[in-house]
């Protein structure tokens, strides 16, 4: 009984930090929370709290704020990630089903969240490395210029030019398109380079010139474009913390500049039914000391394809924030799922 006790004045001082952004005091808790217990019961019970480390008083004579420690124990004993309403899950819904292709799905998308939690937000691309070769398509620009285009499951594009060194005949063009589709179609990113390496054998020596430079251009797309493409937006919702936030913000905006950065940030990430959330020194990265990063995978079918989240200083709205980032990503599946 004394634990839960201690842990409904923990939970009452981080919603009163998050909502004011001033340290709580005794006086405050009694006022605003129907505890059951004296206020002299309840100094006592934040003395503890605060021997353990779940708390800390900033100055003296000061109210208490949580540390990191008790948002950690406040986020792990959430009994789980509180539902939408159901007006919140139609907006979602509705803004998301208006998207015409991928790169609008990932521009909605990273802009509804930003919106949500008022919070900055992260959306990572489909990975390509997760991904499957849906359709391969080979056409010819010019006499001497082709252009291939691999079409993956997750919806994303990839295309590139080709100059080829000599004019292509049609009837070349259409065996090296279907053999293109035969070998590729259906298979994954990381196993392309074994399924066109023999390509150029089947085919008479004066065309296999033309093949090659094919061929190096879909190794090329499946091996340079590995790199994966975080989007971000809602930074300008740093700056409404002003001094509440722990430390300066120009180390956070420098970090979130660095897309090897955010996608360490999103890798962490555990399962598309699941939500991640590291807090404050949780995060190993220089300058997000004194923000929380909460990230969920999406998927496409039962295979996560990519992860995005929301990075914002430890003393956010937990519930709101975890509920919002767990509802978005449940909808950019569905949408994957439809293409």
């Amino acid at each position: 009984m004394l634990e839960e006790r201690r842990l409904a004045v923990l939970r009452a001082i981080v919603e009163d930090y998050v909502s004011t952004h001033e340290p709580v005091g005794s006086k405050a808790l009694v006022e605003r929370h129907n505890l059951g217990v004296s206020p002299a019961t309840i100094r006592n019970d934040m003395a503890a709290l605060e021997d353990e480390g779940f708390i800390a008083q900033p100055h003296t004579s000061a109210g208490r704020v949580p540390t990191d420690l008790g948002y950690r124990l406040f986020v792990d004993r959430l009994s789980g990630v509180k539902p939408l309403s159901p007006p919140e899950r139609r907006a979602i819904q509705q803004f998301l089903d208006e998207a015409v292709d991928l790169d609008d799905v990932m521009s909605r998308t990273v802009r509804l969240l930003a919106q949500i939690t008022r919070q900055v937000a992260l959306v990572q691309y489909p990975s390509l490395s997760r991904s499957t070769v849906r359709h391969v398509e080979l056409v010819a620009l010019s006499s001497t210029r082709l252009i291939v285009v691999i079409i993956v499951d997750s919806g994303r594009v990839e295309q590139r030019i080709i100059e080829c060194p000599g004019p292509v005949p049609e009837s070349t063009l259409a065996d090296l398109r279907a053999r293109l589709i035969a070998a590729l179609a259906g298979r994954t990113f990381s196993s392309v380079p074994e399924s066109v390496v023999d390509l150029e054998e089947g085919f008479i020596l004066d065309d296999r010139p033309t093949v090659h430079a094919v061929v190096s251009a879909v190794l090329e797309m499946v091996t340079e474009r590995l790199d994966e493409r975080v989007v971000l937006g809602g930074t300008a919702h740093l700056a409404r913390y002003g001094e509440s936030f722990p430390i300066a913000i120009q180390p956070v905006l420098e970090a979130l500049e660095e897309q090897v950065i955010l996608l360490q940030l999103l890798g962490e990430a555990t399962t598309p039914q699941g939500v991640t959330v590291r807090i404050g020194h949780e995060n190993p990265i220089e300058g997000l000391e004194a923000t929380s990063v909460i990230t969920a995978q999406y998927a496409r079918g039962d295979r996560a394809v990519a992860s995005l989240g929301v990075v914002g200083p430890t003393h956010m709205d937990y519930p709101g924030t975890m509920s919002a980032v767990h509802a978005v990503a449940r909808y950019v599946s569905r949408i994957l799922d439809e293409q």
